[in-house]
């Protein structure tokens, strides 16, 4: 029989089990941000390819054995600097909830643990491998909005060419056969991530040339983005010329993958046609003094390790200034010559979930036209209950009664200072798009660490201020809105409501703030 030799030096057996026990620390410490990017697997499509990444990952790291074999590892240089930067993003995404931020710290800890003990220059041979373990991370919901409006503006644009007559409202549109809406299944931002997922394999397993695996990478990006508009626009036409019996259920998502399927393979092919042979195997290298001191290994995971739990330490300290009472939401004081009216001006809510506590109120202007003001209030936030995240919003595309049909901002003033609000026109949808159905206009903001503002990242800024400073998690989501005249014509009614939105914020904002302090008990 005859010896078989050992896939490393045995120089390498100290780092590599101080870089399996720190990687061991780093699952258990985050073990809930590692579960949460788990569950997102299991329960989105768009994400289901996490399951494979770090196996993938393990594989293109088991295929570079050979080069890992001629390298001496030893802990690199400042790594665990970066490494308490990772640890930061993950603290400043744990104290507000954010989970893309949390889940993308997990993972770069762990690829930074690889130079943190087995050196810098095993990192640069494992570039891509561990890079290609970011694909893991849940992230790209926020492109949603975007790429629903693209693919709304590309099927209307098409429909038209096409001589269809169409008639467009938001993410709803008209055609003589039937009424049609873009929801997120519709953005393709599953066929982008998968696409961009795979191409970026492809390019790194086939070519040798930065340049084609860039150009590739393109085109990974821009044919599932023209592949899901073109999808859209034939889904229509195929459900408009079959008098609406074809593509209009759930086969159109079946269609909608076999396109894709075809689309993508086709990219694949013609990629294939300029694969590189395959690089040269590493020439065998002599190291002098290839065993990296004792002290340099265990000082290199010590460093490490010290940065991984820092975050706990800072946690456990922001945790004492925690409010935990129960939310006693006050409401606004009405001052004249505004009055408090027995109802909103309608039955709508923002789909603003899990709040601490609501308040749905209506109120009168001196002329007696109606206004509306929501408030959800959040404390004690946490992954499930929070102010801000992409589940919250003022309609759910696929709302039954209503729907939004445009949105954009507005510069306002409350209390005398300039804000950016988001506006948007909100329809009731059972009289469909007639132009006289029940119509209003929505300006959102939030209320977070004292300061207004409707910007989702100073909104998240400013919760991690809260916390880090002792102010607390206390913040609300504002919403005012007044409903549209039927009697002027689309612009002049939306002005309208914009004057008596921007009346309200003059003349009640001081209470609202007042009632926002109230509520929140504390100097």
């Amino acid at each position: 029989m005859t010896a078989t030799k050992p896939l490393l030096p045995a120089y390498w057996h100290r780092p590599l089990a101080a870089f399996v026990l720190l990687l061991a620390v780093i699952l258990a410490a985050y073990w809930h941000s590692a579960w949460g990017m788990a569950m997102t697997w299991t329960r989105s499509e768009t994400y289901a390819h996490g399951f494979v990444v770090p196996l993938i990952t393990l594989w293109l790291v088991w295929r570079q054995r050979a080069v890992l074999a001629g390298m001496v590892p030893r802990p690199g240089s400042l790594a665990w600097l970066l490494m308490a930067g990772a640890a930061a993003l993950w603290l400043a995404g744990d104290l507000v909830a954010v989970n893309a931020a949390t889940q993308l710290a997990l993972v770069a800890l762990i690829v930074l643990a690889v130079p943190a003990v087995l050196g810098w220059q095993v990192t640069r041979a494992l570039a891509f491998p561990l890079a290609f373990l970011f694909f893991a991370v849940p992230i790209g919901d926020f492109l949603l909005p975007r790429m629903m409006e693209w693919t709304a503006d590309f099927t209307v644009l098409a429909l038209r060419a096409s001589g269809i007559p169409v008639y467009r409202e938001g993410l709803q549109f008209i055609i003589p056969s039937g009424a049609w809406s873009v929801v997120e299944a519709c953005s393709g931002i599953r066929y982008l991530i998968a696409s961009v997922t795979a191409g970026c394999l492809f390019a790194y397993l086939s070519y040798q040339s930065m340049l084609k695996r860039v150009v590739f990478i393109g085109v990974a990006i821009v044919v599932p983005l023209v592949a899901n508009w073109v999808r859209a626009y034939l889904i229509v036409l195929l459900g408009h010329l079959s008098g609406n019996t074809l593509a209009t259920g759930v086969d159109h998502l079946i269609y909608g993958w076999l396109f894709f399927g075809l689309v993508i393979g086709v990219m694949f092919l013609i990629g294939a046609r300029w694969v590189d042979p395959p690089a040269p195997a590493p020439k065998a290298m002599t190291l002098a003094q290839a065993d990296a001191p004792r002290q340099a290994t265990w000082l290199g995971l010590a460093l490490a390790l010290v940065m991984v739990l820092a975050p706990y330490g800072v946690h456990a300290m922001l945790g004492l200034t925690a409010q935990t009472a129960p939310v006693q939401l006050a409401q606004p004081q009405v001052a004249a010559p505004w009055t408090a009216a027995a109802q909103p001006p309608n039955t709508w809510v923002p789909m603003f979930r899990h709040a601490s506590a609501d308040l749905n109120m209506g109120l009168l202007d001196a002329q007696g036209k109606p206004t509306g003001l929501h408030i959800s209030y959040y404390r004690q936030q946490n992954y499930e209950r929070k102010l801000i995240s992409s589940e919250n919003v003022l309609v759910f595309s696929n709302d039954p009664v209503w729907s939004r049909v445009t949105s954009g901002a507005a510069a306002v003033r409350l209390q005398g200072q300039p804000l950016q609000v988001e506006s948007a026109v909100i329809r009731n949808n059972t009289r469909g798009m007639a132009v006289g159905g029940e119509r209003f206009l929505a300006w959102r903001f939030y209320w977070v660490h004292g300061v207004f503002t409707a910007s989702d990242y100073v909104g998240k800024l400013q919760g991690a201020l809260g916390r880090i400073t002792g102010w607390g998690d206390d913040s609300a989501h504002i919403v005012i809105y007044a409903p549209l005249s039927g009697e002027m014509d689309a612009k002049e009614a939306e002005a309208d409501a914009a004057a008596r939105l921007q009346a309200y914020l003059d003349s009640q904002g001081g209470a609202l703030l007042a009632a926002l302090k109230q509520t929140r008990g504390r100097d």
